[in-house]
C-alpha cells in the first residue's frame, strides 16, 4: 500500500509550522504520519548519500554549491534567513543599520563558543573577516560578498561595528551566507588545511567534524553543549542525532539502491527516471526544494570571438528547442529557464518568458549575415577557412545532475540545426580557476546560490563579480546597472532595475539560461525534520533532522 499524503488543511498548516520557513509551492507535501508523530527523539544515526564531494570544507574558500550545505553542520552565520526572504538571529541577538547604510551594529549572544573552546565573540568576528581579506583570494565567493565592506571595529566584547566603503543592500543577504560564517580563530592562526576537513576545521556548529576519508565519507558527531540555533529553525538546543555521515556516491543508480537497500537513510540528486522509486511509496518520503536562486545558465564571455559577435550570441540562444531538450532529460522534473534567475525569486522577471528562444531560422540568417557562410567536411559553419566554434569548460566537481548530458544534447542540436561546434570540455577546477584569473574563458555553466539578485547579477556579470573581474571592458550599460542595485534599497525602483539587467543579459544573449533547477531528495519514512535553507536554496544541515527510534 502506498504511504497516504496528507489532505486536509488543517493538518497541512500544523505540519507547515514545523518547516523550515513555511510550506510554499515548492515545499514537500507533509505526510499524515509526519503531521501524526511525536515528539523528536534524541539519539540515533544518519547517513545521507550524496552526489558530490566537497573540494573543499572551508567555508571562506569553497565555491562549490554542493559543499555548502555540507559545511552548514561546523558552521554558524551571524543572522539567518527565513523564507520569506527576512532576517532572524543567530549567533547576532539583534543589530541596526545606520541612517547612510555605511556601519551596520551586531549585538552577540554572549553563551556561544567555538568546539575547541575558544569563546565566539567580537574579537573572533573580526578575526575571522580579517582573516578572508588578508589570507583568501579576492576572487574567492567569501571575499567577492565583502567587496564594500572595510573593516570591524570590536565595540566590546559582545558587540561589533562592520563600517562598509559604500552602502550596499546586498550585506544582509551576505551575512547570513555559510561563506561568510565562523571558524576557531585558533584555527585560523594556526593556518591549518582547513580544505582537507576533519578535525581541524573547528566552528561552533551543531556538530563536530569527526573525520574524513577522501573519495568515500564525511562524519559529523552533535555538539553537546550547543545551545544558539538559528531563529528559523524547527528547534532550539542540541541536535537531536549522535552522529551523521555524508556518503558520497556520485553515480544516481548507486545512491537509489543505496536508499533502495537500507544501506543510507537519504538521499539527494534523485534522478528523473528514479522519482516513482520513492514518491508516494509505502516506507519513503520524497522531497523537492525551491528554485529561488539561479537558473543553470551558459554564461557567455562575450568579449572573445567569435562570441564577441552578438549575432553568433544569439544564434547559440535560439539555435535549438530548449523546451524539448530539458522535458527529454528531466522528465518534466525541472522548468525550462526564460532568466538566470530562479523562477520561484521575488526579482524574477517573468516578463521573459516566451521571450527567446527556438527560432532556428533566424539563428541561421544571423549567422549568414555575419558571414558564416561556407561549411567544412563535418557540415560545420566556416568563415576564412576557420570553424565557428565555441567552447565550454566544465570543471569536474560540478557536473551534476545530468547537466553535462544536457549540453551534449543542446551541443548536437546546434550542430545539426544551424553549424554551430558547441565544445564541451570537462576541466579541473584549477583549470578553470586560471582561465577565470586571466579572463580566458568561454563558456562557464553553473549555478549560483545567493538569493539576492542583485547579488546574483554581480557574481555573473559585474565588472568586479566571479566572472568578470579579469574581463577588460566589460559592458558598461550592464556593469553600472548591477552596481547601482547594490545601492538602492530593497523596494520597486530597486525592483525594476534588476528585471530590466536581467532583460538585457538575454536580450545581449550574454547568457542563455538552461533550467531552473530544484534538489530532489528521498528519505526513509522514519527520517523527520528534513528541510531546506532559505540563502542557499538547498538542503539544510542536519541540525533539525531526527530518526524513529526503530529507524536510528
Amino acid at each position: 500500500m502506498k504511504a497516504l499524503h496528507m489532505s486536509l488543511a488543517g493538518l497541512v498548516a500544523v505540519a507547515c509550522a514545523s518547516i523550515l520557513g513555511g510550506c510554499n509551492k515548492s515545499d514537500p507535501v507533509p505526510t499524515v504520519q509526519a503531521a501524526q508523530a511525536a515528539k523528536p527523539v534524541s539519539g540515533g544515526t544518519l547517513t545521507w548519500g550524496v552526489t558530490t564531494e566537497p573540494a573543499c570544507f572551508d567555508p571562506h574558500r569553497s565555491s562549490q554549491q554542493n559543499a555548502f550545505w555540507v559545511e552548514r553542520n561546523y558552521i554558524d552565520s551571524l543572522i539567518s534567513k527565513k523564507a520569506d526572504g527576512t532576517y532572524a538571529p543567530w549567533l547576532a541577538k539583534s543589530w541596526s543599520v545606520a541612517d547612510d547604510g555605511k556601519s551596520y551594529t551586531f549585538d552577540l549572544r554572549d553563551d556561544v563558543h567555538f568546539t575547541d573552546g575558544t569563546p565566539f565573540n567580537a574579537a573572533a568576528v573580526k578575526a575571522n573577516f580579517d582573516y578572508i581579506l588578508n589570507n583568501v583570494s579576492t576572487t574567492s565567493a567569501s571575499a567577492s560578498l565583502l567587496v564594500h565592506y572595510d573593516h570591524a571595529e570590536v565595540v566590546s566584547p559582545y558587540v561589533v561595528r562592520l563600517v562598509m566603503k559604500q552602502p550596499d543592500s546586498t550585506t544582509l543577504e551576505s551575512l547570513s551566507s555559510v561563506k561568510l560564517g565562523f571558524i576557531s580563530p585558533e584555527a585560523l592562526a594556526e593556518n591549518r588545511d582547513l580544505c582537507g576537513g576533519g578535525p581541524g576545521v573547528v566552528g561552533t556548529g551543531p556538530f563536530v567534524f569527526n573525520a574524513y576519508q577522501r573519495g568515500q565519507s564525511a562524519v559529523f558527531t552533535r555538539n553537546a553543549a550547543y545551545n544558539w540555533g538559528p531563529g528559523n529553525a524547527q528547534h532550539q538546543g542540541a541536535a537531536y542525532l549522535d552522529r551523521v555521515t555524508y556518503r558520497f556516491l556520485p553515480e544516481a543508480a548507486v545512491r537509489t539502491g543505496a536508499l533502495s537497500s537500507g544501506q543510507v537513510d537519504l538521499i539527494e540528486g534523485v534522478q528523473p527516471t528514479d522519482a516513482s522509486v520513492f514518491d508516494k511509496v509505502e516506507g519513503f518520503q520524497y522531497f523537492t526544494g525551491p528554485s529561488a536562486t539561479t537558473s543553470f545558465t551558459l554564461n557567455v564571455n562575450y568579449t572573445v570571438a567569435p562570441a564577441s559577435d552578438v549575432r553568433v550570441r544569439r544564434a547559440l540562444r535560439d539555435g535549438f528547442d530548449l523546451d524539448a531538450i530539458v522535458k527529454s532529460v528531466y522528465l518534466g522534473t525541472v522548468q525550462r529557464a526564460w532568466s538566470n534567475i530562479g523562477p520561484d525569486n521575488a526579482d524574477y522577471n517573468a516578463a521573459l518568458k516566451g521571450s527567446w528562444g527556438n527560432d532556428v531560422a533566424a539563428a541561421n540568417k544571423l549567422l549568414d549575415e555575419a558571414g558564416w557562410t561556407q561549411r567544412d567536411s563535418e557540415g560545420f559553419r566556416t568563415k576564412d577557412g576557420k570553424r565557428l566554434s565555441v567552447e565550454i569548460g566544465y570543471p569536474q566537481p560540478y557536473v551534476r545532475d545530468s547537466r553535462d548530458v544536457l549540453i551534449r544534447a543542446v551541443q548536437s542540436a546546434l550542430r545539426q540545426n544551424i553549424g554551430l561546434d558547441l565544445g564541451l570540455r570537462i576541466t579541473t577546477a584549477g583549470d578553470f580557476a586560471n582561465q577565470k584569473a586571466t579572463g580566458n574563458w568561454t563558456i562557464y555553466p553553473n549555478t549560483d546560490n545567493p538569493s539576492d539578485v542583485a547579488m546574483e547579477l554581480w557574481d555573473m556579470l559585474g565588472d568586479q563579480g566571479f566572472l568578470y573581474n579579469a574581463i577588460r571592458n566589460p559592458d558598461p550599460t550592464i556593469t553600472s546597472a548591477i552596481n547601482r542595485s547594490r545601492l538602492l534599497p530593497v523596494g520597486d525602483e530597486r525592483r525594476k532595475l534588476l528585471a530590466d539587467i536581467q532583460k538585457r543579459a538575454v536580450d545581449e544573449a550574454y547568457i542563455v539560461p538552461l533550467f531552473a533547477p530544484a534538489y530532489h531528495l528521498a528519505a526513509k519514512s522514519s527520517v523527520h525534520g528534513i528541510g531546506f535553507e532559505p540563502e542557499l536554496d538547498g538542503p539544510a544541515s542536519s541540525y533539525d533532522i531526527w530518526v524513529d527510534k526503530q529507524g536510528g
